[in-house]
């Protein structure tokens, strides 16, 4: 071990660190592993004053995005994408080797990976076979754990959790802990969002981002919905300048009236492109299941599914192999790109050599 490791965290040095699309790799022109809306927008900066430290929270921001969620400026917290949300309430609420943050797998990655980071104890609540919770687990794990982190729509599987499920964990945490909803893919089924629950539990937390259906992965802009006393105390452990000026004049374009039309279009571009590739996948011998989705990707389980994954990351398109995941074993997670991208994932599957036989 070098001297300058030695001078890190135990618990840093031990850390695997999350396995983000990008640092994955991979030489492919047909990019369906991490998420994102299959082209660029276009946007044009109207700020120039780059000479000047930004707002820590925009205004115009903060109140363009609590008027499209339907809540009050005071219950919006604006940051780094929601990775940083999710970090800023272990800073806020967990105490290092003393607390907990509990979290049901299948599930995504950086909850787990955040709180080893700063030395904060997980519990895992496995969902049911059907990825919907267990009750049971959560409720004789609750004492200690301060913060419960929920998926919905869930990443990978790509199910909404039950609302019915979702109130009960509310009505058990009550008074012990924040319970977290991760709403990263509501704008695919925005009808299912718990933001008009907030005034109902002041210890409901909602994280929201402009990466997937706003096609701004690249801005790294993402929302905290919470009632103001945790928003306060969130302030208290955010960066001064969170925000960067041309992040935030884009960030307040995409919240504009054109903005957020221009993301129901994508919205709707992208559920045709998943119904079709949904009814393209299922009669392919290869394929064994596909999970019922209302994100922008869909979760498949293969027949040698390492060979599936090998082989189209060969020919360029490069997904995401989910078999290390609890319960995943087979399945891989394919985004929905722009129908020829669609297409071409057929295209290869139905040349499998030996798979399709």
């Amino acid at each position: 071990m070098s001297s300058i490791e030695e001078l890190a965290r135990a618990n840093v040095r031990a850390l695997t660190p999350y396995q983000s699309a990008r640092r994955l790799g991979g030489q492919g022109d047909v990019w369906l592993n991490a998420n994102e809306y299959p082209q660029a927008p276009e946007f044009q900066l109207t700020l120039q004053t780059l000479n000047r430290y930004p707002e820590c929270q925009p205004t115009q921001v903060i109140n363009r995005y609590a008027d499209y969620a339907g809540v009050q400026p005071e219950q919006v917290l604006v940051s780094r994408g929601a990775d940083e949300g999710i970090e800023l309430l272990i800073r806020a609420f967990c105490e290092p080797g003393k607390d907990a943050i509990l979290f049901c797998p299948p599930t995504y990655g950086m909850y787990a990976v955040s709180a080893e980071t700063f030395g904060v104890e997980r519990r895992t609540a496995a969902s049911k076979t059907d990825w919907q919770l267990d009750l049971d687990s959560i409720r004789a794990q609750l004492d200690g754990a301060k913060i419960i982190y929920l998926c919905s729509p869930n990443n990978p599987t790509g199910n909404l959790l039950a609302p019915d499920d979702l109130r009960q964990v509310l009505a058990m945490a009550q008074g012990k802990a924040l319970v977290v909803i991760d709403e990263a893919y509501i704008e695919f089924r925005l009808q299912a969002s718990t933001a008009n629950w907030l005034n109902e539990f002041p210890h409901l937390v909602i994280l929201r981002t402009l990466s997937k259906a706003f096609s701004l992965a690249g801005l790294r802009c993402g929302f905290t919905l919470a009632n103001p006393d945790v928003i306060q105390l969130l302030l208290k452990v955010i960066a001064p300048y969170p925000l960067s000026t041309p992040v935030a004049d884009i960030a307040a374009q995409a919240l504009s009236r054109e903005g957020i039309a221009k993301m129901k279009a994508n919205v709707a571009d992208i559920t045709a492109n998943r119904l079709w590739l949904h009814d393209a996948l299922k009669n392919l011998p290869c394929v064994e299941a596909i999970f019922p989705s209302v994100s922008n990707y869909l979760l498949v389980r293969f027949t040698a599914s390492a060979t599936v994954f090998k082989t189209l990351w060969d020919q360029g398109i490069i997904l995401r192999d989910q078999n290390k995941q609890p319960g995943l074993a087979g399945c891989l997670r394919i985004t929905i790109g722009n129908r020829n991208e669609c297409e071409r994932v057929v295209a290869a599957l139905q040349s499998l050599p030996g798979i399709n036989a």
